[in-house]
């Protein structure tokens, strides 16, 4: 049985009081954190393994990107897009530069990139494509997650992210997630009216489905061919988590519109960005689209320290190299028990599929044993627990965090 602590239970009312009912947290309140580790407000510690959906890729508190948090932010940090500031314009440079693109409008939230993404391909398809007024389409997947806005639940086929919210925003198309005949197919059918397709590299929010090898480059390939847009939303994927700095750079793929944010501060700030070249990025002109917090100087700088510890560190290849242990180990373990069914992901974004059904409380009864022992993940889907440590995790911690899990799996009871 899980006991709460008086103060932790004080926070927790609060919450449930005052706030509204759209989250349903594990029961721990965090007050501190570092690294890969978080201290709940008793002062235990524990190892983070969800980094707040991949934000915290670099840690938590980095200093580099604490410093450049606050040296801005005593200095300037916000001006609108109604002036210039002395830092978009350097993070802008930074940014098309590592990422390899000519231009870059920058956002908020990662659900605001996606809106923008949205907006910048089917303005192309009128304006460079040619489509008719009003007629564009883009294609999406099955199980897909992009946010939370009116215009991405419309095309979601979650029902609590879908249900009553309606009427809908229309112009989608859906087609099965990993399946490029069924892409292949309604480019043929349609291809004259679709601006884009817009895909995650791999499916985190929906259990970390990794697609075929292959299919981003399949996909990419039949985009050019019809003179349709690829649209990688990286928003949870990108800054280092797959293993590489981007999730489509394993096919060797180079998206026509890159959508970013979550770690693209490191978890520090809200920051988003969407990236393409002039033929695409030069349909926006001013007063066409924005944000009155998009490119502001705070923002500016915490990525770009966001960005700088990712390369100094190496987050990339370590997330490579620990995701494959990680993954080997849980093998392991699943070899000893029935209570897990598989493992799967890439670099350090992975899953363990519990076996029970997804409307079974054993994935959260597991997860509440987890936190017990020190470790903190939270499942999606009913039956799957998502486990992403930061990446700055070290072998050694990695090994702890595994015994906890073996310990935690080989103890638990239905």
């Amino acid at each position: 049985m899980q006991t709460i602590n008086t103060t932790s239970s004080t926070y927790i009312t609060l919450e449930e009081k005052y706030g509204a009912h759209n989250y349903h947290p594990l029961p721990v309140v965090l007050d501190r954190g570092e690294g890969v580790h978080v201290w709940d407000v008793e002062g235990k510690r524990y190892y983070d393994f969800l980094s707040a959906y991949s934000a915290v890729n670099q840690g938590h508190s980095h200093p580099k990107i604490v410093k450049a948090l606050t040296e801005q932010a005593s200095k300037l940090a916000l001006t609108s897009r109604a002036f210039y500031n002395s830092k978009l314009g350097e993070y802008e440079k930074k940014i098309t530069g590592l990422f390899g693109f000519d231009k870059v409008l920058p956002m908020n939230s990662g659900a605001e990139a996606v809106e923008t993404a949205v907006k910048l391909a089917r303005k192309w398809g009128y304006e460079v494509k040619g489509i008719h007024g009003n007629e564009a389409k883009i294609i999406v997947c099955e199980n897909n997650f992009h946010g939370r806005t009116t215009t991405i639940v419309s095309f979601s086929n979650d029902p609590d992210a879908h249900n009553n919210y309606g009427p809908f925003t229309p112009g989608f198309l859906k087609i099965p997630y990993n399946d490029l005949p069924a892409l292949e197919q309604i480019l043929k059918d349609d291809a004259k009216n679709i601006a884009a397709f817009l895909v995650e590299p791999i499916q985190g929010e929906a259990g970390v489905y990794v697609p075929d090898e292959g299919f981003l480059k399949g996909a990419s390939e039949l985009c050019k061919k019809h003179n349709v847009l690829f649209v990688a939303d990286e928003v949870q994927t990108g800054i280092a988590r797959t293993g590489k700095l981007i999730a489509c750079y394993h096919e060797e793929v180079q998206p026509d519109i890159l959508i970013l944010g979550k770690a693209l501060s490191g978890g520090m700030y809200p920051v988003s960005a969407v990236l393409a070249n002039d033929h695409i990025m030069n349909v926006i002109h001013p007063g066409q689209h924005g944000s009155t917090f998009g490119g502001n100087p705070l923002a500016c700088a915490v990525a770009m320290a966001a960005l700088d510890v990712v390369e100094e560190e190496g987050l990339s290849e370590r997330a490579e190299r620990l995701g494959k242990m990680f993954r080997h180990e849980i093998r392991k373990i699943i070899a000893k028990t029935d209570l897990i069914v598989s493992v799967r992901g890439k670099g350090l974004l992975n899953a363990i599929i519990i076996n029970d059904s997804q409307h079974s409380p054993t994935a959260w009864n597991l997860c509440v044993n987890l936190m017990n022992n020190g470790l903190l993940a939270k499942p999606t889907h009913g039956n799957i627990i998502r486990l992403a440590p930061p990446l700055v995790i070290t072998a050694e911690q990695m090994e702890e965090c595994i015994s906890i899990i073996e310990k935690t799996v080989l103890e638990f009871k239905k």
